[in-house]
């Protein structure tokens, strides 16, 4: 397993709609192992293909609730289905979410309290998981991923505004930046 680097905001691969995964190889697993290392060292509770420069519909998970109950694993050519999200603004603190392509900046951001996650497995065998709180919230986040949205572009006027500035501020949006877990000292969701 290799922790690989993170693309971070601008570069192309992250601004669009990933490929549909139709090899279930070695190859497939390897880039899972690798992309669950790096979420590891991030650290972070979710991770997506394109954050690692690969354009394939594929997020990997690993998160434990306040119960002590964890859910991880990795999600191929994955579906979402969500409740409605709320309407009025989101809480400063219990609805602040971060992202590892957009390293070390957090903003606000109504999500579905519940989703339910169909996908596949690397056999390629379907499965289903049903979702609420912040483990709906990392299944939403990872797949908009899978189709270019980061979570900086669906921020209300206001936040969106800070976050172009914090963007803007650290020489962001621009293609072919990363960064690497473990080396370089930044942090994300």
């Amino acid at each position: 397993m290799a922790v690989l680097p993170i693309r971070i905001t601008g570069d192309p691969v992250l601004h669009r709609p990933a490929r549909t995964v139709t090899r279930f190889d070695d190859e497939l697993r390897t880039l899972v192992a690798d992309m669950t290392e790096t979420m590891k060292a991030a650290p972070g509770v979710g991770l997506a293909a394109p954050q690692v420069g690969v354009d394939l519909r594929v997020f990997v998970f690993d998160w434990t609730d306040d119960d002590g109950v964890r859910s991880r694993g990795a999600a191929i050519n994955p579906t979402l289905w969500i409740t409605p999200v709320p309407v009025g603004e989101p809480d400063d603190e219990a609805e602040s979410e971060g992202c590892l392509s957009i390293p070390g900046e957090r903003f606000p951001l109504r999500r579905a309290s519940e989703a339910r996650l169909e996908a596949v497995d690397l056999d390629g065998t379907p499965f289903e998981l049903r979702a609420s709180g912040w483990l709906a919230r990392i299944f939403q986040h990872e797949f908009d991923h899978l189709d270019g949205v980061l979570y900086a572009d669906r921020l209300d006027f206001e936040h969106g505004k800070l976050a172009r500035k914090a963007v803007k501020k650290n020489g962001w949006g621009v293609p072919e930046l990363d960064w690497m877990p473990g080396l370089d000292h930044l942090e994300g969701y």
